[in-house]
């Protein structure tokens, strides 16, 4: 089955990502419709796929020849195409989801839970092939996860203000929490998080050179204590500073568990050690993520069956997210309650 789609907002990982996804993946995706606040990019991208530029997401949500949207950028719209979708019973690919929900989660959750629709959030990082050998190696070798450590040595856009700056860092922790989350296969039960602004800013830049939250989860009844993940993002290093920002890059995920410890550089690399010593493991993937992830999206949209596990992934991340921003500003650890 061949779905007709329409994408809203091209975003930042149109050219790496969605679009030769989409070109690769013509006999089961068939773009009809673009709509982006930049008339210019919408009718280029548009002229490559013999789609049409729309003015509005209203506009391409209601056609009657889109059957699922992809919402690739929040742009100014923010959550309104996925509530627009809902009411139409069109499927949704959301690829901006800190963004989106952070303000209208539980609005959004409630309105896809009653519509029936496909839901599929992108989290890239869980299906990298280094992610996928990490979990069978934990099940098979490493044993349970104890120890994780996220560190992201992030860099500032010279065009970016403080508020939109922040959001970008909000996706990225959102992101790393569902990571972690996906890694331990535990819910997470507290959260507590340490924020160092900059002393060149101005309040209302809102603007945080170093951010961290430690994740505690709840503990397996056969594991001997439970995980703890430690996940930070920095951006305390000048972007004009090209050397120092790519000395020793730390390694994307370096994660401590029973039986070994591991290191992981994505999206298909990865290094553990046991008692046996070391090993390296290059790892190649049938298809680049970007494909898999429209894959499994199709694959959803098909289904009978509606699945909502990603959507209730985004809600629980975005949660932890939100929690630790509240430890930032009350100084303590947040007890988390997903029931």
């Amino acid at each position: 089955m061949k779905l007709r789609i329409g994408v809203v907002g091209l975003g930042n990982a149109w050219q790496a990502r969605h679009r030769p996804a989409l070109r690769a993946l013509a006999d089961r995706f068939e773009v009809r419709a673009i709509c982006e606040e930049v008339a210019l990019l919408a009718d280029q991208a548009a002229q490559e796929f013999d789609a049409t530029a729309v003015d509005g997401f209203r506009a391409l949500t209601a056609r009657e020849d889109i059957d699922a949207v992809l919402l690739l950028s929040s742009q100014w719209y923010g959550a309104l195409p996925i509530l627009a979708a809902c009411q139409l019973g069109k499927a949704i690919y959301c690829a901006a989801n800190a963004q989106i929900m952070s303000a209208q989660a539980s609005e959004i959750k409630s309105c896809v839970e009653a519509s029936g629709i496909a839901f599929m959030s992108e989290f890239p990082r869980r299906h990298a092939p280094a992610t996928l050998r990490l979990k069978e190696l934990i099940a098979t070798r490493l044993g349970q996860p104890q120890l994780l450590f996220c560190h992201l040595r992030s860099t500032r856009k010279p065009t970016s203000d403080g508020e939109e700056r922040q959001e970008e860092i909000d996706h990225e922790l959102l992101e790393l929490v569902d990571w972690c989350r996906y890694i331990v296969g535990q819910e997470a039960i507290s959260v507590i998080g340490i924020r160092q602004g900059s002393l060149n800013t101005h309040p209302s830049e809102h603007q945080c050179d170093y951010q961290m939250m430690s994740i505690e989860f709840d503990q397996p009844h056969d594991a001997c204590q439970p995980a703890m993940a430690q996940i930070s993002v920095g951006d305390y290093i000048p972007n004009d500073w090209t050397e120092a920002i790519a000395f020793r890059a730390p390694a994307a995920m370096q994660i401590h568990c029973e039986n070994g410890i591991a290191f992981v550089d994505l999206p298909s690399t990865l290094i553990w050690f046991d008692e046996a010593g070391r090993h390296l493991e290059s790892l190649d993937s049938e298809r680049p993520i970007g494909e898999h992830l429209l894959c499994q999206f199709h694959r959803s949209v098909t289904s009978l069956v509606q699945n909502t596990s990603s959507l209730e992934d985004t809600f629980r991340a975005l949660s932890i997210v939100t929690a630790t921003q509240s430890s930032y500003r009350e100084g303590r650890r947040i007890i988390l309650d997903f029931n």
